[in-house]
């Protein structure tokens, strides 16, 4: 019996534009793996499972059943121009997903929970790996980037808008299409993370110290699962 789960009726996901994450499509992407894979086909470009394997230190019997996972839900389609064979390459659906935060069960026990500690894992993950290698970069990257953090008193209004400010001065320096052939000369690809939340144990559902519903906000909360997205 097939454990590849049924695609949902209706897929929210439309081909070559964002993901917008709801109930259904997150049980297709809570995974760290499957983050992992979703962000290396929308960073890299098309690939095989068998190259996929080889980069996330899995065996292709893992790698395929992931990507069959990720089918499923309309993440991932495959790109039968590049197939031949035995060779089945694979290609993300969209170039950016995105997940609403308020939509997260106070529960804890949703699959958005499980698609957020994903993503978490593989920031956290990419971070230590930029470490261990900083010692071997050229003298000019050593001394450049940040791994800093901060802690501010703010209402839940002004944690809006540092968010806001802090999404649109990464914006200005987003450059379209995030081609290694159109890129300019001296850049390579630099990965901006971006975590902003109450100190966790201050706020909590018995305190009562939640402020009032700030309103609308500016956009959705994006989550980049390594990959290049809009802002």
């Amino acid at each position: 019996m097939s454990t590849t789960p049924s695609p949902p009726s209706g897929n929210p996901l439309q081909p070559d534009e964002s993901a917008v994450l709801n109930a259904r499509s997150l049980r297709g992407l809570a995974h760290p793996v499957r983050v992992r894979m979703l962000g290396l086909l929308q960073e890299s470009g098309p690939a095989t499972a068998t190259t996929l394997a080889q980069r996330l230190g899995l065996n292709t019997g893992a790698t395929s059943y992931h990507l069959r996972q990720l089918a499923a839900y309309g993440f991932v389609v495959e790109d039968p121009e590049r197939g031949s064979g035995r060779d089945r390459w694979w290609r993300a659906a969209h170039r950016n997903t995105r997940f609403d935060l308020s939509t997260v069960s106070p529960a804890g026990e949703d699959p958005g929970t499980a698609y957020l500690r994903a993503v978490a894992q593989t920031n956290a993950e990419r971070m230590l790996r930029a470490i261990d290698e900083a010692p071997t970069l050229p003298p000019a990257w050593r001394s450049v980037g940040t791994l800093s953090d901060f802690s501010l008193q703010l209402s839940a209004e002004e944690l809006q808008r540092l968010t806001t400010d802090l999404l649109d001065v990464v914006a200005r320096y987003r450059r379209q299409p995030m081609n290694a052939s159109d890129a300019p000369a001296g850049t390579v690809p630099v990965t901006v993370q971006l975590q902003a939340f109450p100190r966790p144990g201050v706020l909590g559902q018995d305190t009562g110290a939640a402020e009032a519903d700030p309103g609308p906000r500016p956009r959705d909360h994006d989550c980049d699962h390594e990959a290049v997205r809009d802002i």
